[in-house]
């Protein structure tokens, strides 16, 4: 079938489709205004997907490691953000910037993580229990701690943003089970690698209507939107390393892992729920945010496969 062909032929690329997708939103800025208004539901789209591609028992079967997994779900979920925080505080970042900084720590482990463990040989298992897990629970943690403990305004009160979140995040997870429910496990197996390929290619939506408006702060204010970035990527490499030294001492693989979790954060969600009151300069961020989670695969592909080759027999995954 024609479509299943394309949509599996997407699947095989993503990674380069995704990379060259947030390059092309940046640079083609009518196109992505025209997709502006189809984030929140190419996020809700692309998260019932994913969750339809998750077994439900396997992410059961695969909790052997109970306080592991709480251990890393605590970290990712409440040390992060209190660290973000810590750190925004130290250095006097620029208030937006810091509010996006720790907010974007606050957020669930990427769903694409275990994909991308699996591909470097890291820990694919914890990875998907994590993600999955830290996804559902992210509407509990993220606004106490943004809005309640740590006090950043964004326009909304912690009721408001819990339930914007538990409903982007459940509607789809009920979805999904209704789907497996009535789909046969063949048809399902046979059209699974085209429902991969039809989440790149909202996850590439996704990423031309986030960059609605960057290519013009870029040129207005080059300055601020430079230094956005770079906090970006130095949050999301920060909050790797930390996270890999924090879980050194369970073995070198499952430490890259935890970093790799904590490094790589689900910031679509935020930037689908939050009101259009909320600070323009935090949004950009989380805009910005999507260039180290888009690039991070062609990034540190080489340096975890340069462990894996000195380390090969601690390799997990």
């Amino acid at each position: 079938m024609p479509l299943r062909l394309a949509l599996e032929w997407f699947a095989r690329h993503g990674g380069v489709l995704l990379a060259a997708g947030i390059f092309a939103g940046l640079l083609t800025p009518p196109l992505a205004a025209a997709m502006r208004d189809v984030v929140t539901p190419s996020v809700a789209g692309l998260t019932t997907l994913v969750l339809l591609r998750i077994d439900p028992a396997q992410v059961l079967g695969y909790l052997r490691r109970p306080v592991l997994v709480t251990a890393l779900l605590a970290w990712v979920l409440l040390a992060s953000p209190v660290l973000a925080f810590a750190v925004a505080r130290l250095t006097g970042l620029d208030p937006a910037l810091a509010a996006g900084l720790v907010i974007m720590a606050t957020g669930p482990a990427a769903i694409s993580s275990p994909a991308f463990a699996r591909m470097v040989g890291l820990d694919g298992e914890v990875s998907l229990v994590v993600a999955v897990l830290s996804t559902l629970l992210v509407p509990f943690t993220a606004p106490p701690l943004a809005l309640g403990l740590l006090g950043i305004d964004l326009s909304i009160s912690v009721p408001a943003l819990m339930g914007r979140l538990a409903l982007l995040v459940g509607m789809p997870l009920a979805l999904a089970v209704l789907i497996r429910r009535m789909t046969p496990p063949v048809v399902l197996d046979r059209w699974g690698k085209a429902v991969d390929g039809t989440v790149v290619l909202l996850v590439v939506i996704f990423g031309f209507g986030i960059m609605d408006g960057v290519l013009a702060r870029l040129l207005a204010a080059p300055g601020f939107v430079l230094g956005g970035a770079a906090l970006a990527f130095g949050g999301s490499f920060a909050l790797n390393a930390a996270a890999a030294l924090a879980f050194r001492a369970a073995g070198q693989p499952l430490g890259l892992t935890a970093g790799l979790l904590s490094g790589n954060r689900n910031t679509a969600l935020f930037f689908a729920v939050l009101p259009a009151a909320t600070d323009p300069k935090i949004l950009l961020f989380f805009a910005l945010c999507q260039f180290p989670l888009f690039l991070t695969p062609f990034l540190l592909r080489p340096f975890y496969r340069r462990l894996n080759r000195k380390d090969p027999g601690r390799t997990i995954g």
